[in-house]
């Protein structure tokens, strides 16, 4: 069993990156867009627009992730039969 905590540990580990740098480039994007909008390739305001509601979209993706990743690995808690359960990954 051991191999299989360690395998949930790495794919949790490995998901949480992922998400915190989706987040990382939304943000970095959306601050570059606000404090720079002139150094942006792209000039026209719909390109600058579209830009920006896909930094926010992918930084609402990676909110969500972040909460699931939470959710799944951290505390998966569900109701069932008028009863609570708590189960962790781990162990």
């Amino acid at each position: 069993m051991k191999g299989n905590t360690k395998f949930k540990s790495n794919l949790c580990n490995m998901l949480f990156a992922e998400a915190k740098a989706k987040e990382s480039k939304a943000l970095i994007t959306l601050q570059l867009m606000c404090e720079h909008p002139a150094g942006i390739g792209d000039h026209s305001t719909d390109d600058f627009y579209n830009n920006a509601m896909e930094a926010i979209r992918n930084l609402a993706d990676a909110s969500d992730e972040l909460k699931t990743i939470d959710n799944f690995f951290l505390k998966k808690i569900f109701y069932v039969f008028n009863k609570w359960f708590s189960i962790s990954c781990f162990s």
